[in-house]
């Protein structure tokens, strides 16, 4: 959901608070939140927030939860969110492997799925639509009381693809959620000249996918997918999602808000030039930081491989000013501790020579997958962008 201005008509007014009430809901988890306590948070009037909350309990979204101690006033009664009201699938979709995830109101995974995939099947993009389609609608027919794939969604669109909060009932799969390596459109879902795999360019996977599944489908890198599901995990301030598997990319988390770039296609971390006259990449350029990595991976080479990520970090680090970087991705998952100790390294002779404190680097939680649910969840806490 697009943040309102002062300027916002009444309906997308109610629609931003409502927002708002229900990621205080969300943050609160099965302790709750009273109603004094949302007015007091969001800064709306108390009749205001009655008004929300009663909505929020007639469709099921939101129920009392009990009452807080008394300390000399009235007791206060609480209200926590209804986890189960709604879902959102998320699909991981890498270039030899498939995993979709059916996901909470509370980001809690409840189902997951795992198959082999070959993003350059020699059947074409229609293949690989099938294949995810079939995922997600097997995770889709575990909804608690839902409509499933295949069913008409009842809710409106941004322009990006992502459902807006619903003046009815919420349905019960609020849409798909599609993580893959870029470069891509976020805006339009379309792909462009991904790495190694030229034959998806132009192929608009978001509709393809949406006519196959009847709900909003919502397409992102996943390097971005897996950086708003850290920053709404409650990751704080700028940070990088660095992720190495089969290729290596960047989720940017600016001031909290994911950076997608003027055209959608920042984060393409793995394509800057370090070696002028190295390797050749899948890309076209020579001596990228992602034929380097992943070369020193396949011979063995770990201890080069975070050298090389390390390098190419501190130069994030130097443009950007960021605050912390998030190591990810399955070959990172192989051998995590080499990794980061590569890394950290590199980072603190470069900090050191500056007279600077080195910017922390940890291994990220979650998957991939989780955070391409939240492209689908996140608009209705108010949180496209974390």
């Amino acid at each position: 959901m697009n943040r309102t201005n002062g300027g916002a008509n009444l309906l997308a007014l109610r629609s931003h608070n409502t927002a708002l009430v229900l990621d205080l809901l969300r943050g609160a988890g099965a302790a709750g939140i009273s109603r004094l306590e949302l007015a007091e948070r969001t800064g709306l009037t108390p009749q205001a927030v009655s008004k929300i909350t009663a909505r929020l309990r007639e469709e099921g979204l939101a129920v009392e939860a009990g009452h807080r101690a008394s300390t000399g006033g009235k007791r206060r009664t609480v209200l926590r969110l209804v986890p189960g009201a709604g879902h959102a699938v998320g699909v991981h979709l890498d270039r030899d492997a498939l995993r979709t995830v059916l996901v909470d109101l509370a980001g809690t995974v409840v189902a997951e799925r795992c198959a082999a995939l070959d993003l350059g099947a020699g059947a074409g993009a229609e293949a690989v639509v099938t294949v995810v389609a079939g995922e997600a609608e097997a995770l889709a027919k575990g909804v608690p009381g839902g409509r499933g794939a295949g069913a008409a969604a009842a809710d409106t669109r941004s322009s990006a693809g992502t459902p807006e909060l619903p003046a009815e009932t919420l349905p019960a799969l609020l849409g798909v959620g599609v993580a893959l390596p870029g470069p891509l459109d976020y805006t339009r879902g379309v792909l462009h000249r991904v790495t190694g795999f030229p034959e998806w360019d132009g192929f608009p996977l978001r509709d393809a996918l949406a006519r196959r599944l009847g709900v909003p489908v919502v397409v992102d890198k996943d390097t971005n997918a897996a950086a708003l599901g850290l920053a709404v995990a409650g990751e704080r301030g700028s940070f990088a999602y660095l992720h190495l598997g089969t290729g290596l990319g960047a989720g940017l988390v600016i001031d909290g808000a994911v950076h997608r770039g003027a055209r959608t296609g920042a984060g393409e971390f793995g394509h800057q030039v370090v070696q002028l006259d190295g390797p050749p990449c899948g890309c076209g350029d020579r001596g990228c930081v992602e034929a380097l990595c992943l070369a020193a991976v396949a011979r063995g080479d770990l201890a080069e491989a975070a050298r090389v990520l390390g390098i190419a970090a501190g130069n994030l680090i130097a443009l950007l000013d960021i605050d912390l970087v998030l190591l990810g991705g399955r070959t990172v998952a192989t051998a995590p501790d080499a990794f980061l100790r590569g890394v950290a390294a590199v980072l603190d002779e470069r900090a050191r020579r500056a007279g600077e404190q080195p910017v922390p680097v940890r291994a990220a939680p979650g998957e991939v997958a989780d955070g391409a649910a939240q492209l689908v969840l996140g608009p209705l806490f108010g949180r496209a962008d974390a």
